[in-house]
């Protein structure tokens, strides 16, 4: 005899599942709602990631034109995220800024997510 017939129950032509729906759905919700949560948090450290790439390339563009440090650090903390370090170092003729921020998540998965962008000084 089939398993799977001896637990439904036909009533006035309608049949019953006895529950093997409701067990399954139990155990897959929850999974699905971890998974999208994975899913959105690995989104936003990319995002966090990304934008720190396009400060620290904002940053070189302005270190190699020649402006201050200070103008510098100005330029790629606008580009940054909230809360983002910005470093610039020079070594010969190349600036390298370096802008670091926190990626959000819950507890261990709230990690640091940094950008590097190195430019050749304008007329060395």
């Amino acid at each position: 005899m089939d398993r799977g017939r001896a637990d439904r129950r036909c009533v006035d032509r309608r049949c019953v599942d006895g529950g093997y729906v409701t067990a399954e759905a139990a155990i897959v919700i929850p999974a699905l709602v971890a998974l999208l949560g994975m899913l959105l948090w690995g989104l936003g450290a990319v995002a966090v990631q990304t934008r720190c790439g396009d400060a620290a390339r904002a940053g070189a563009r302005a270190a190699a034109r020649g402006e201050s440090e200070a103008q510098v650090r100005s330029v790629a903390s606008a580009a940054a995220p909230e809360g983002a370090d910005v470093m610039v170092e020079r070594e010969g003729s190349l600036f390298r800024v370096t802008v670091a921020a926190g990626a959000p998540g819950p507890g261990p998965l709230g990690m640091r997510v940094d950008g590097e962008a190195v430019a050749h000084a304008e007329g060395s």
